[in-house]
């Protein structure tokens, strides 16, 4: 895959030297309350400004034509969330995924009160779809959180 390039983030496979910058953004107190650890990085991109890795974004693609459609997660370091850089990797992930991948549909699914979160998706033009409960392990207390779906069309991304 070809790096996608947006308005100010760059995205890109991530290699193995981006391993050790991923893996500590996401234990930082403010990601880790919204994301586990990874299994794997492999199959993410590394979001990246100015040559600095500063998180990463994934993609899952249904690829049955009756259901065909794709969801995105992202994860950003704490010190860059607020600047508009996550809603730039999700409208550059999803435009790419809407263009080039040929899919009508995008579902994003943020923690119910993930409040910055919700809102970065809402720019992009995700549109709320229904709370998902009981959906994700809230990891700040161990027990269950609910979750938001959100869901974008093809029509609707800005």
């Amino acid at each position: 895959m070809q790096p996608l390039r947006g308005a100010s983030v760059v995205l890109r496979p991530t290699s193995d030297a981006d391993i050790e910058t991923l893996d500590r953004i996401v234990r930082e107190p403010e990601v880790a309350a919204w994301w586990s650890v990874p299994d794997d990085y492999g199959d993410m991109l590394a979001v990246v400004v100015a040559g600095e890795v500063i998180g990463a974004i994934q993609f899952d693609e249904e690829t049955d034509p009756e259901f065909r459609h794709a969801s995105i997660d992202i994860f950003l370091t704490a010190h860059r969330q607020g600047q508009g850089l996550g809603t730039d990797a999700v409208r550059t992930l999803a435009r790419w995924l809407i263009r080039e991948r040929g899919h009508h549909r995008l579902t994003i699914d943020p923690a119910a009160a993930n409040t910055a979160a919700i809102r970065s998706y809402r720019k992009v033009g995700f549109k709320p779809v229904g709370i998902m409960r009981a959906y994700g392990r809230d990891y700040r207390t161990g027990g269950w959180a609910d979750g938001l779906l959100m869901d974008l069309l093809a029509d609707e991304v800005t």
